[in-house]
């Protein structure tokens, strides 16, 4: 359809087919981006999940972060999952002391707080804004958050389990993150969430 958003998976590490694929089912235009060129083209961003530190090295090697810093700062909808998260925070505990991310996001997250990759999980998570019952979350060595902002509006807490009440979805004006992966559920509510922010802002 013409008026779909075009949004843009930064195509550096991590799953970005599935974003891809969840973004276009839920009605955007929905390209991989890796160069400043195709960075411009785009409405919105989704920094996948992955591994934080090999995308904020990247993100340099690539000369991604500054145009990604000002874009954001123009005020372009972002949304991070799980190392997206890690990317969008303003503060990273149990990061590498060589690790920066867009820091958009006035947040405290800590870094594969859930355990390592034995310690992946399932959980049902309320998220506000987002209709249809609990989201049934994938958490794959990811981060939670310890503290936000005045700014920030927490969407989403694990609802069960010995984590019961860690947030793990968040959004600040036109930045969403969540710890979890929507796009590995084939529930594309999130990404549906995401491309109505898209519209939304332009």
């Amino acid at each position: 359809m013409s008026d779909a958003p075009v949004i843009g998976v930064l195509a550096l590490q991590g799953d970005v087919r599935e974003h891809v694929a969840a973004l276009a089912a839920a009605g955007a235009d929905a390209r991989p981006v890796r160069r400043p060129q195709e960075l411009d083209a785009v409405d919105g961003l989704v920094v996948p999940g992955g591994e934080s530190t090999t995308i904020s090295k990247l993100a340099d090697i690539f000369e991604m972060r500054e145009p990604i810093d000002k874009r954001i700062a123009g005020g372009m909808p972002v949304y991070g999952s799980c190392a997206g998260m890690i990317m969008l925070a303003a503060e990273v505990l149990d990061g590498r002391p060589d690790q920066r991310g867009f820091a958009g996001i006035e947040m405290t997250v800590r870094r594969n707080a859930f355990g390592r990759q034995v310690d992946s999980f399932e959980a049902p998570v309320g998220l506000t804004g987002v209709e249809g019952g609990a989201f049934h979350a994938v958490f794959i060595r990811a981060p939670w958050v310890e503290r936000v902002g005045a700014g920030v509006e927490v969407l989403g807490t694990v609802t069960e389990g010995p984590t019961a009440g860690r947030i793990v979805a968040v959004r600040q004006g036109n930045l969403l993150a969540t710890s979890f992966h929507p796009e590995l559920t084939g529930d594309t509510r999130v990404h549906a969430y995401f491309v109505a922010m898209v519209r939304a802002s332009r």
